[in-house]
C-alpha cells in the first residue's frame, strides 16, 4: 500500500477497495468494542498507538471518532446527509477513511463530537503539534478548502509516513499540492 495515495473527489476508490491489511487500531474510541470505526491499516493503527501514548505521557486525553469506513458504510452516511441537506459527508469512494489511513480525533470538552472548535482545546493545539512526529498530517487545513475540496477539519488526521508528514507540516504544502509537484517536478504550482 502505498501511503501517499490521494484520495478525494477527483482521485475516487473503487467500491471494492479494502485496505490489505486492516487492524484494530490500539487507541481509545469513542465506540463499542470491534466496531469496523476501530480498525485502521496496519502500519497507520501502530502509528496511531504511538501518538496516543505519547499524548496520555503528556496528560492530553485523545479519543479517536472514526477510523477505518467500508465504501458500504460511507454511502450510507452519504445519503444520511444528502437527506438532512447537508454536505458535509463525502461521497462514497472518496472518503480517506476507506484507505484506512484516516483517523478522526475528538476529546472530552467537546462530547466527542467533531467540531471546528477542537483546535481550538488543549488535545487539538497538542495533536496539530505532535501528529507530524509520528506520520500523520492534519489532512484538511484551514484556508485550503479551494485545493482539498473539503472543509476544514482539525480533528481530521491521516497516516502518510513521517518522512512525508514532516515535509508537509513544515512546508504547508497539502497532499494535493504534494501530489502536483511530483507531477509538475519544475515546481510550478
Amino acid at each position: 500500500m502505498s501511503y501517499t495515495l490521494l484520495v478525494n473527489k477527483s482521485h475516487p476508490l473503487t467500491s471494492s477497495y479494502v485496505p490489505p491489511c486492516l487492524a484494530e487500531a490500539h487507541i481509545p474510541f469513542d465506540t463499542s468494542a470491534h466496531d469496523e470505526k476501530t480498525l485502521m491499516e496496519k502500519t497507520a493503527a501502530k502509528a496511531a498507538a504511538k501518538l496516543f501514548h505519547q499524548a496520555a505521557s503528556d496528560n492530553i486525553t485523545l479519543m479517536g471518532v472514526s477510523g477505518y469506513r467500508s465504501y458500504k458504510r460511507q454511502e450510507s452516511l452519504y445519503r444520511n446527509a444528502l437527506a438532512r441537506s447537508s454536505s458535509a459527508v463525502a461521497p462514497p469512494g472518496t472518503s480517506e477513511h476507506q484507505t484506512g489511513l484516516a483517523l478522526d480525533i475528538s476529546c472530552a470538552s467537546l462530547n466527542f463530537e467533531l467540531e471546528e472548535a477542537f483546535a481550538y482545546t488543549k488535545e487539538g493545539k497538542w495533536l496539530k503539534t505532535n501528529a507530524p512526529l509520528y506520520g500523520f498530517i492534519l489532512r484538511y487545513p484551514r484556508r485550503k478548502e479551494h485545493i482539498t475540496q473539503y472543509p476544514w477539519e482539525p480533528w481530521h488526521i491521516r497516516f502518510v509516513g513521517k518522512t512525508l508528514s514532516l515535509y508537509l507540516s513544515l512546508t504547508g504544502l497539502t497532499l494535493e499540492e504534494y501530489h502536483q509537484m511530483l507531477s509538475n517536478p519544475r515546481g510550478n504550482l
